[in-house]
């Protein structure tokens, strides 16, 4: 598809093509996940653990995700931008709601916003109504962590299935774009994505849905510190980083670096003026 694509676009391309979701936190991110095909890039708040140094996504503020999706949008070309709405933006009303989804927009440049569990849908629709597409996402809610005990796969049960079927129809029906399923049971992501008019996008959830999403830090193994089972690592860049500043650590210590060629000269005719002549060298 040429030119940037938009939620719309999104939305068309269930049944038509696989979707390729990465998170992105700032510039640099961005233009690699656009280089390596991403149509969507998520400005995750799980950025508050791979970039902030947080134990969960609970402390990330609303300056943060701006910030950080300001970045992301400033670099993008062709991906959509969606940004998490982080914890307690959305949880108080739904004019709190209504004004944190615009401000992501108007100062941070993201053309969606992603909003977790389905308690929220006056708010959902109050968001689309006032022109911000809203992207889903039910299963495991990082949001929900404290509450759910942790972080534990999610509809293993015939009725907790059901329960997440339900919440996703009522997200589609709101009028989300697409519905991210975390952390659930592979034939529950496949009964909810033949179900709903919208994409899924899975985390965990299985080959069925419509697209995957994974973090930029885990798929080129920046983060060690919590590796979920559902991550696959197609590099081990943390690896290659650290030997890198090792490398460098042990040139500045012995004199290595910077050598010759990495300085710059300056005229014989200069060198004698700020030396005054033949004092130079002595």
């Amino acid at each position: 598809m040429p030119g940037r694509l938009t939620a719309p676009d999104i939305r068309a391309m269930k049944g038509r093509a696989r979707i390729v979701v990465l998170t992105a936190y700032d510039a640099c991110s961005a233009q690699l996940a656009e280089r390596g095909g991403a149509d969507v890039l998520l400005v995750g708040d799980s950025l508050g653990m791979v970039v902030l140094g947080h134990d969960d996504t609970l402390s990330v503020t609303m300056d943060d995700m701006v910030l950080h999706s300001r970045s992301v949008s400033r670099a993008a070309t062709r991906a959509l931008v969606v940004a998490d709405m982080p914890f307690g933006s959305y949880h108080e009303d739904v004019p709190q709601a209504v004004r944190n989804a615009v401000r992501l927009m108007a100062e941070g440049g993201a053309r969606a916003v992603k909003v977790e569990g389905a308690a929220h849908l006056p708010a959902v629709k109050a968001m689309i109504a006032a022109g911000v597409p809203v992207m889903g996402h039910l299963g495991l809610t990082p949001q929900r962590v404290a509450e759910l005990g942790g972080y534990k796969v999610q509809g293993r049960t015939a009725d907790a299935a059901d329960a997440i079927l339900r919440e996703a129809a009522s997200l589609a029906e709101a009028g989300c774009f697409a519905l991210v399923l975390e952390c659930v049971p592979s034939p529950v992501a496949e009964r909810i994505s033949a179900a709903l008019p919208i994409p899924t996008i899975g985390i965990g959830a299985g080959p069925s849905c419509d697209g995957q999403v994974l973090v930029f830090h885990d798929v080129l193994g920046l983060y060690d510190r919590f590796t979920p089972r559902f991550v696959k690592r197609y590099a081990e860049l943390g690896t290659l980083a650290a030997n890198a500043l090792s490398a460098y650590a042990a040139d500045v210590r012995s004199g290595a670096f910077p050598a010759p060629e990495h300085g710059y000269d300056m005229s014989e005719e200069e060198l004698d003026r700020l030396y005054g002549g033949s004092t130079r060298g002595k």
